[in-house]
């Protein structure tokens, strides 16, 4: 992230966006029972809450500083590992649900994004559910990302995209600004 993006994302305005609109909307009717997995933690924003709202939290973060940063700040029930989400070493199977708020636009390909969807299907328990939110095109995504990596999700093909990686009951609600996505994988045969 360039700095202008790294001071927003670190701010106490941004903390309070994520918790009061972007996680509540992203979450609603949606129970992340007592495993799971937050992609792209950042700065900690949504962690915070979440935390507090699951049995474990772990948390892939890309960014080894902020990572480590993170570590500093979690309870004892969250788990911060400093590695890519498009390759995840984690065990088949073994999260209940899986979230991640307006990060999928740094992921700097399509094709990468396609792979993280992969991972998290591969990751996530029969019947788990994948949920977040993430930004949409405007003047000021493009200002925040200057020199910075945007490959921004199209909401209008993103429940496609999904499917392919292996969910079902995919849903996208767009809002001015954002959208939220939830998908399921498939129950055990």
């Amino acid at each position: 992230m360039n700095l202008l993006h790294r001071q927003l994302c670190s701010s106490a305005r941004w903390t309070k966006v994520v918790q009061r609109y972007a996680l509540p909307w992203a979450l609603e009717e949606i129970n992340l029972d007592r495993d799971v997995l937050e992609i792209g933690p950042g700065y900690g924003a949504a962690t915070e809450v979440l935390q507090d709202q699951v049995q474990h939290l772990t948390c892939v973060e890309c960014d080894s500083h902020l990572a480590d940063s993170l570590r500093r700040k979690v309870k004892a029930n969250v788990t911060v590992r400093n590695e890519d989400a498009t390759a995840m070493a984690l065990p088949v199977a073994s999260f209940d649900s899986t979230v991640c708020f307006t990060m999928l636009h740094h992921v700097p390909s399509v094709e990468l994004q396609n792979a993280l969807f992969a991972q998290v299907a591969r990751v996530l328990k029969p019947g788990g559910v994948f949920a977040g939110t993430d930004s949409r095109k405007g003047r000021f995504m493009r200002l925040f990302h200057l020199f910075d990596t945007l490959v921004l999700v199209d909401p209008e093909t993103l429940p496609k995209r999904l499917t392919a990686a292996g969910f079902v009951n995919v849903q996208v609600d767009v809002n001015p600004y954002a959208f939220r996505f939830r998908a399921y994988k498939p129950q055990a045969a």
